[in-house]
């Protein structure tokens, strides 16, 4: 029996002010969760590509990288014709051109995704485990169903010869508990 995962593959950010509203913090959370649509549903944004999206009072904030400049002005574009969006804020990173970056995140992706463990993952239409590579270095984000999941993903990535990598990655219940507390 599997669990599912949280059809998260951004962590969705909501910061509160006591002097919101309950209407307006709901309608931030309706924002955060169509800007989440609409970024899964670009079919450029890929494993190795990662945002985090923050909404408040209608204004979009969104952060991480992206492999190539087009899919950021893209993503803003899309963003800012959602309905109820008052502005955006672009502070997505573009990772600079590398072959061995490149190289580096194709092993690491048949790594984790080649592992038997992961092939209920590598079968989602948004994988969610997100393989972020700049000079070298390497980032996992994304969610995973347990601590046992995370750390093998974390193991697989370094049998590579990256100078660093960091697991960001959250469990499903993390995910969960943060946007509880969030609401």
């Amino acid at each position: 029996m599997t669990r599912k995962l949280l059809p998260l593959v951004i962590v969705l950010s909501l910061w509160s002010d006591t002097a919101q509203a309950f209407g307006a913090e709901r309608k931030d959370l309706q924002i955060a969760n169509d800007v989440s649509k609409a970024v899964n549903r670009y079919p450029n944004f890929t494993i190795f590509d990662d945002l985090t999206i923050a909404v408040r009072d209608g204004v979009v904030t969104l952060d991480g990288k992206v492999t190539m400049p087009y899919k950021r002005d893209d993503i803003e574009k899309k963003v800012a014709q959602i309905e109820g969006v008052k502005d955006v804020r672009d502070r997505i990173g573009v990772l600079p051109v590398s072959l061995n970056d490149d190289a580096l995140r194709t092993r690491i992706a048949r790594s984790i995704y080649g592992n038997s463990n992961f092939w209920n993952y590598a079968v989602m239409p948004n994988p969610p485990i997100h393989i972020i590579v700049e000079h070298g270095r390497v980032t996992l984000t994304g969610v995973v169903q347990s601590d046992v999941d995370r750390m093998l993903a974390r193991s697989l990535a370094t049998n590579f010869d990256a100078f660093s990598v960091t697991n960001n990655l959250k469990t499903d219940a993390e995910v969960r508990n943060e946007l509880e507390r969030s609401e």
